[in-house]
């Protein structure tokens, strides 16, 4: 049995509560950030952030990259898209496919194709009151600031080891 220290309750532990503390921290200050900047749907600067947070910086670094690039391909083939063919779905399913072979001649990772075809989705298939391209540079930007965001708070605030104490295997 773990030692009381590291309990709070028999199933909540010290690691659980900074978890989530560090969690709602991050969401929370990319939203108030997004917002700050004015920007439309601060939301996706927290969804980012939820998504990106990682146990170590290194980890998260990485796959940011690739979040990012996935992005703003994303976002400008969304742009394109929307602008000359609205919510086609042949248009939509053919753009889907192209950011699959782009990203994976580009050596992106899978994450760069998701967060591209996302940001695709977002900017082509949502209804918007506004330009196409405006929309896809807001959607860059909120997902932008949710990367920066995680990123700062996995390398100011990083998770806690599972075991500190146990020996290196």
């Amino acid at each position: 049995m773990p030692d009381s220290k590291s309990f709070i309750s028999p199933r909540l532990t010290k690691r659980d509560v900074i978890h989530v503390a560090r969690t709602t921290v991050g969401a929370v200050v990319s939203f108030l950030v997004a917002r700050l900047f004015k920007l439309p749907e601060s939301y996706w600067a927290a969804i980012t952030t939820l998504v990106v947070v990682q146990s170590t910086f290194g980890a998260a670094f990485t796959i940011s990259w690739y979040r990012f690039a996935g992005t703003a391909i994303g976002a400008a083939a969304g742009a394109l898209c929307a602008t000359y063919f609205g919510a086609n779905a042949v248009i939509f399913a053919t753009a889907m496919f192209i950011l699959g072979i782009i990203c994976a001649v580009l050596k992106l990772d899978r994450a760069a194709y998701r967060f591209a075809a996302i940001t695709l989705a977002i900017t082509m298939l949502v209804a918007h009151t506004g330009p196409a391209w405006i929309v896809a540079a807001h959607r860059f930007f909120e997902v932008s600031v949710g990367i920066a965001v995680a990123l700062v708070l996995t390398a100011i605030w990083p998770e806690p080891l599972e075991n500190p104490g146990a020996p290196a295997s």
